[in-house]
């Protein structure tokens, strides 16, 4: 290997642009994050009790998904770069079925919540379960979205513009998983 080579400089995936949308998103997730957490430490008994209500295996199972997509969308990008554009496809359309597991997983954990009738109202724990939750939903079907562009726009020949795009939309898609375990902690694990 050529000493230019080895000391390249490193790649930042993707478009400035995405990155600084990310940064936005991520510190403004950041700042629900505290006040969750300042207002859990003024009511912890609430917090945890509302909390074991609670089904974890769903929680579980949507984090199962998320780390899938997020496999698929990585195995995707690197088959991109080696010019596979059918094998990256394919991986995007793993990721795409992980995205819309997790729809539907969340769909049904809704649905039981609000059969056993805890709604964004009943408490503050449940107001920030569904708000925070409801906009990380939001997230993934905009990612899913973003998915099913990727995967149309990798028909087109290969170029480095391409490759870009590929990047920009799986450094999204990462985010929403980095989002999803962040709350899978707050919301199912933390006591």
């Amino acid at each position: 290997m050529s000493d230019h080579a080895e000391h390249r400089p490193p790649h930042l995936p993707g478009e400035t642009g995405v990155w600084v949308f990310i940064l936005g998103d991520m510190l403004m997730f950041a700042a629900f994050f505290i006040v969750f957490m300042s207002y859990r430490s003024e009511d912890v008994a609430l917090y945890v009790n509302s909390q074991h209500t609670l089904n974890q295996h769903f929680g579980a199972l949507n984090t199962f998904f998320m780390l899938t997509s997020s496999w698929c969308v990585a195995l995707a990008v690197e088959a991109g770069r080696a010019g596979w554009q059918a094998r990256a496809q394919t991986w995007l359309l793993g990721a795409m079925a992980c995205a819309l597991c997790f729809v539907g997983v969340k769909f049904f954990e809704y649905s039981e919540k609000i059969a056993a009738g805890f709604t964004l109202t009943t408490n503050d724990f449940f107001m920030y379960y569904f708000m925070l939750t409801g906009l990380h939903l939001m997230h993934v079907l905009l990612g899913l979205g973003v998915l099913c562009y990727l995967w149309f726009s990798l028909r087109a020949t290969p170029s480095a513009a391409s490759m870009r795009t590929l990047e920009s939309g799986a450094s999204f898609w990462h985010m929403v998983d980095i989002l999803w375990i962040v709350l899978f902690a707050l919301l199912y694990l933390l006591r």
